[in-house]
């Protein structure tokens, strides 16, 4: 069967969508063609959420695998697809079930707190999923005794750590690619070129991104600060793709990516997220594949500290 031509592929991924019954969720960090379609777009919780609340038949996942088996492990019952399986995240592929089983043996008394970029083997092996926008939150919720192992990503962890004003959380040290790209050297020298920008920045920037930035927040919370602020430039520390919605939640405002180590590359952009296109959601819709399944006993583990999660950002 051939592709339709590129006039006619969004009407029909719209089409597909109405015949399979199926809702399409796309992240912040998806390609902008692909957002302008979704359903809903957001990041890791309201993705969450949307993927339990969908009353659809097929839910159409574009963003990286350990969210589609987010979306499975809350929708058992559903058809779960994503447009390329192939697209992982560094931090999940950094931190193996295996190697993280053995490491929390080191660890017997402490709560696991998971941020939500890990696979459903390692949810399975934790206490409490968290997100970017609640973790802080979850980390406070926990208390002063409680002993707390925090994974994968080690700038999250340290930042929840420094905002909650704990210093004992033990850290496994797992980072994201694109966010660790971010230079301090060029941030401060584009500072200096918009002395008037807001610097704002994702949590997973290292500590040396984070210093220089007015706003720290999760992709929404970013997105928020910029359509509030009374500033009219930002520059902003996060996956690019993200500037999609930023521009249209705010066209009067300058957005400016924040430069990678070598601006010779397109390091601030997720290879993985960037491996979802139009051509493979047109052809995941039509042939219903491929699927992401999560065996049942690893889904129902996994299942609780999600709903933990939920639970405690309400």
């Amino acid at each position: 069967m051939s592709m339709p031509g590129p006039l006619q592929l969004e009407s029909e991924i719209l089409r597909l969508k109405k015949e399979k019954n199926a809702v399409i969720l796309a992240h912040f960090y998806q390609e902008s063609e692909i957002q302008d379609l979704a359903d809903f777009v957001g990041d890791s919780l309201q993705l969450s959420v949307a993927a339990k609340n969908t009353d659809a038949d097929v839910i159409c996942f574009c963003g990286v695998h350990f969210m589609a088996e987010t979306a499975k492990i809350l929708n058992p019952e559903k058809t779960v697809i994503v447009p390329d399986l192939s697209a992982g995240c560094s931090l999940a592929d950094g931190c193996p079930a295996d190697d993280f089983e053995a490491f929390l043996k080191n660890y017997p008394d402490h709560t696991v707190v998971s941020y939500i970029n890990c696979s459903a083997e390692v949810k399975a092996l934790s206490d409490i999923i968290c997100t970017s926008s609640n973790a802080a939150k979850i980390i406070k919720a926990l208390g002063p005794d409680e002993k707390i192992v925090f994974a994968p990503d080690r700038h999250l962890g340290r930042y929840v750590s420094k905002e909650s004003g704990r210093d004992d959380i033990v850290l496994w040290q797992g980072s994201c690619i694109v966010h660790e790209t971010f230079s301090e050297k060029k941030l401060i020298e584009l500072m200096v070129r918009h002395p008037e920008a807001k610097v704002i920045a994702h949590p997973e920037c290292e500590e040396s991104i984070l210093r220089h930035a007015h706003c720290i927040a999760s992709t929404t919370g970013l997105l928020n600060y910029v359509v509030d602020s009374d500033a009219s430039s930002f520059i902003v520390a996060t996956e690019a793709g993200i500037l999609h919605k930023m521009s249209q939640a705010a066209p009067d405002k300058l957005l400016i990516p924040a430069p990678p180590e070598d601006e010779s590359c397109a390091c601030n952009l997720c290879p993985f997220m960037r491996l979802n296109t139009m051509e493979k959601l047109y052809t995941c819709l039509r042939d219903l594949s491929p699927q992401v399944d999560v065996p049942e006993a690893i889904r129902a583990r996994a299942l609780l500290p999600i709903e933990r999660m939920l639970e405690m950002s309400r």
